[in-house]
């Protein structure tokens, strides 16, 4: 590890240079032979930069930056396209919320569409029964570009699409009510572009192993197949993955209206919420200038840390959450972790925890503690303070956070 840069070099063979960020946390030998496989891709550009929350992913690894010229690999995008975080900070205080934390909680729960039931069919909870107004009105501005991908490629519209706008969805996805060090009140959230997002990465994983038929007995993995620019599903993904980013975002800006909504219905103090929320994508491509080249950037689970953009890197259900300024860390690729990182599998999880654990583990706060949510007991992540310390010269913190209430797709 240099002292300057704070990251450990792993050489990939023949491939680029892997650069980790990793000081201080544990990291799967399975990890590092994903992350040697991904670096031995002939298109990979200058190096490979791994976020300290790094573990095991599909084809590529979660944690980590993905320079590419000439290509682009669907499975590191992933299928939750777009996925991130936003937050807003509030003019309350702590002692302005209600003493009983509940109602609030079920407040948040009716407001925004959350889990699956009926193997997300048409009676699907966590999607809109009768689609509000306000999701009709963003779907309006997006329907003409989704047209444009499902002429193509019809079968994408037999999915939620606009019935998903505005929805939370299952997992590692939450709404929580934070306080800061100030104990100022923070309403933060975290999805992505929900069953469109997922069949759009699906279709163009599928495509990219269909195109490279003959070549994935050559590929380390097969989920690193990939499209090569100009090719006709290479412009048709970078056309549906903005689309799918776009939703992303606009999604989880419809969810924090909705849930100021629901919260000033619960809390009688009147109050604001700060104009210029966070609102950023960890699961995502986009075209960026690093090294003097013009490349194409993916992150997967990995925040942009540009010098003075905010971020959010959010720990586990019952750990610290943290707002971040980046530090334009040119060897990052200016970029930080997404979170805490997971430990375990989500079946490891439930097969070592119990919900008595659970119960431990979320003292103070209120949320669900129940079986179905054992898999995100904080015990199945790493430690955030080690992940944070880690990538001191990658971000500063600018606030921690500490949720009161966590509401579980």
């Amino acid at each position: 590890m240099t002292q300057e840069a704070r990251y450990e070099l792993l050489q990939a063979g023949k491939g680029r240079p892997v650069k980790m960020w990793t000081h201080g946390v544990p990291v799967e030998d399975e990890a590092r032979r994903q992350l040697v496989n991904t670096a031995q891709m002939p298109f990979i550009f200058h190096h490979l930069a791994v976020m300290p929350d790094v573990h095991l992913g599909k084809g590529s690894t979660i944690g980590s930056v993905i320079p590419t010229i000439g290509a682009v690999i669907p499975a590191a995008v992933g299928v939750d396209i777009g996925c991130g975080m936003m937050a807003v900070q509030t003019s309350l205080r702590a002692s302005d919320l209600p003493d009983s934390l509940g109602p609030l909680r079920s407040a948040i729960e009716h407001a925004v569409p959350h889990g699956r039931t009926g193997q997300g069919g048409r009676r699907d909870e966590g999607a809109w029964g009768k689609i509000p107004d306000q999701v009709d009105s963003v779907w309006a501005d997006m329907a003409a570009d989704f047209r444009r991908i499902t002429d193509k490629y019809p079968q994408l519209a037999r999915t939620n699409n606009r019935n998903h706008l505005g929805t939370l969805g299952t997992g590692n996805h939450f709404i929580e009510v934070c306080l800061d060090e100030a104990d100022t009140v923070w309403f933060m959230l975290h999805s992505g572009s929900r069953g469109v997002g997922n069949a759009i990465g699906t279709t163009f994983i599928a495509l990219a192993q269909q195109d490279m038929r003959r070549h994935l007995a050559n590929l380390p993995d097969r989920d690193l197949a990939y499209l090569t620019e100009g090719s006709e599903h290479y412009d048709d993904y970078v056309f549906a993955v903005s689309w799918a980013q776009q939703f992303a975002r606009r999604n989880r800006e419809l969810m924090m209206a909705n849930v100021l909504v629901a919260a000033r219905r619960v809390i009688r103090k009147p109050f604001s919420a700060q104009a210029e929320a966070v609102n950023c994508h960890h699961n995502y491509v986009q075209r960026e200038h690093h090294f003097g080249q013009d490349v194409l950037v993916t992150r997967k689970g990995a925040v942009s840390a540009r010098v003075g953009e905010l971020g959010i890197i959010p720990g586990s259900m019952g750990a610290r959450s943290f707002i971040v300024r980046g530090k334009g860390n040119p060897e990052s690729f200016c970029s930080c972790s997404h979170g805490a990182g997971r430990t375990m599998s989500r079946t490891e999880a439930k097969r070592r925890f119990s919900v008595a654990d659970q119960v431990r583990a979320t003292e103070g706060v209120e949320c669900r503690k129940d079986a179905a949510v054992i898999d995100e007991i904080p015990m199945a992540y790493k430690d955030i303070d080690a992940v944070m310390a880690a990538q001191s010269d990658l971000v500063e913190i600018v606030h921690t956070l500490r949720q009161v209430v966590c509401v579980k797709g």
